[in-house]
């Protein structure tokens, strides 16, 4: 079995129990697991990889909780470029219409490597129009050629503008398809084994795309699977403004009651955004366990507002972290985004809001939280060998001698110096290992003008 050594680093953030951050750490790992965590001294001196991490900031991979990869292609569209939620949505989905799986495949690769190179091991990516012979199955093909632990969400959109939906009726599905394509993808491609590379998760879209009865029998699709098989469910919820008064009018209740109301709530479940929820539905959310993916930047660059981040980590709600998607965020950098979500707070909530290490754990133990994994989000024995490191001598970090792990989220990192996932090096000394970058780069600038074209 392959064996892997990390030594020499200067801080090794463990995230366990005792939140342990260990001078001079390392660790080793047999088969893509954990075995030792401790001081180099403690550990053995040689394996069939070693990384030498002096002068580097070690910690658990980064887990990254809603994303829609396929935007990627779509960055920066001008006539989007200043649109809030619904506008910026009506504008775009006439051009991810014209997706192929061609580009769903380059898209998911690119944003995936995007995200390796800041820090991220682990990315659900919520995927939710199909058009033109594309299925979830392209962006698990290329996902599996990356070999990043990937939670693909198949998601859906039923209810067109002719049915007082959102979504041109171009891009919307037949509920029976979507419900039988969803018990396909969970049977050919979900393992719920621990150490698990890929999950299936079921995720209709949003209460503006899909009927109450898509998402009732979404959630009793998920769960006929039993708890043991790890199934979750996810989709956006309380966005912003116009997401509440479209709820309020169409269902008459907050959109923490219509969850609640068709058994959207629970362990099981996870919502994006929630940057409206009201101060019921956070007590529902923290009663029930039901996770939240705050997706900051998202929210700043649609005006969305700050989601209550603080007071949801008050009352118990499980937090995690997530750049959304590509076309709303424009960036997939995770570390990058952890910074963002920390200042927010600061500006929504005051200066002792939150703290660099609280804000790490939400990247890293909230995330498989939320995802339902107790494999990752820490480095301990037995825990997966998903990790990144950052090195302390570039210019962005300069000076940064006193606190070097509260510095990767207060300074500006340009990105990480290893990426490891199930002890495979995918990332090394700030290059890919799995993907040839500038080739990934012109196919994938051809797909996204082929697009706009």
């Amino acid at each position: 079995m392959a064996t892997l050594l990390l030594r020499n680093a200067t801080c090794l953030v463990t995230m366990d129990p005792q939140r342990r951050e260990i001078a001079g750490g390392g660790l080793f790992a047999r088969d893509g697991v954990i075995e030792t965590v401790g001081e180099t001294a403690s550990l053995p001196t040689t394996a069939d990889t070693v990384i030498d991490a002096r002068d580097q900031v070690v910690f658990p991979g980064l887990v990254n909780t809603h994303h829609h990869m396929y935007q990627t292609l779509t960055r920066a569209l001008r006539p989007a470029q200043d649109a809030s939620l619904f506008g910026w949505l009506q504008t775009l989905y006439p051009v991810w219409a014209r997706l192929t799986p061609e580009m769903l495949a380059t898209s998911t690769q690119l944003a995936l490597a995007e995200l390796l190179l800041s820090g991220c091991t682990t990315s659900s990516d919520h995927l939710y129009l199909f058009p033109n012979g594309c299925r979830l199955d392209d962006t698990l093909q290329a996902a599996q050629a990356v070999g990043m632990r990937f939670h693909a969400a198949r998601g859906s959109m039923s209810v067109g503008q002719s049915q007082g939906g959102l979504p041109p009726d171009s891009v919307v599905e037949d509920e029976a398809a979507i419900l039988a394509d969803t018990q396909r993808c969970i049977d050919t491609w979900h393992d719920p084994a621990p150490f698990a590379m890929q999950r299936i998760v079921v995720a209709p879209c949003s209460p503006f795309s899909v009927s109450r009865e898509l998402m009732r029998d979404s959630a009793l699709l998920a769960r006929s699977y039993g708890s043991a098989h790890g199934v979750h469910l996810h989709t956006h919820l309380a966005e912003n403004d116009s997401d509440i008064a479209y709820t309020r009018e169409k269902f008459n209740c907050t959109p923490a009651e219509y969850a609640d109301s068709l058994g959207w709530l629970g362990p099981d479940v996870w919502h994006a955004h929630c940057v409206k929820l009201d101060a019921a539905g956070i007590q529902a959310f923290a009663r029930t366990g039901t996770g939240v993916a705050h997706c900051p930047g998202s929210n700043m660059r649609l005006g969305s507002g700050a989601a209550p981040v603080r007071a949801l980590r008050d009352a118990g709600v499980p937090v995690a972290l997530a750049v959304d998607g590509s076309a709303s965020n424009d960036s997939g950098h995770l570390l990058a985004e952890a910074r963002l979500g920390l200042l927010l707070q600061r500006v929504a909530s005051g200066v002792g809001a939150m703290s660099a290490r609280e804000m790490l754990e939400i990247a890293t133990l909230g995330g498989a939280r939320v995802l339902g994994r107790s494999d990752i989000g820490a480095l301990a024995p037995g825990m997966a060998c998903d990790f990144a490191t950052v090195a302390l001598d570039e210019l962005a970090l300069a000076g940064a001698e006193d606190d070097p792990v509260a510095a990767l989220l207060l300074c500006q990192v340009p990105g990480v110096k290893h990426s490891v996932v199930q002890g495979r090096v995918l990332v090394q000394d700030g290059q890919l290992t799995m993907l040839d970058a500038p080739a990934l780069v012109r196919a994938h600038r051809a797909h996204a003008r082929a697009l706009l074209a």
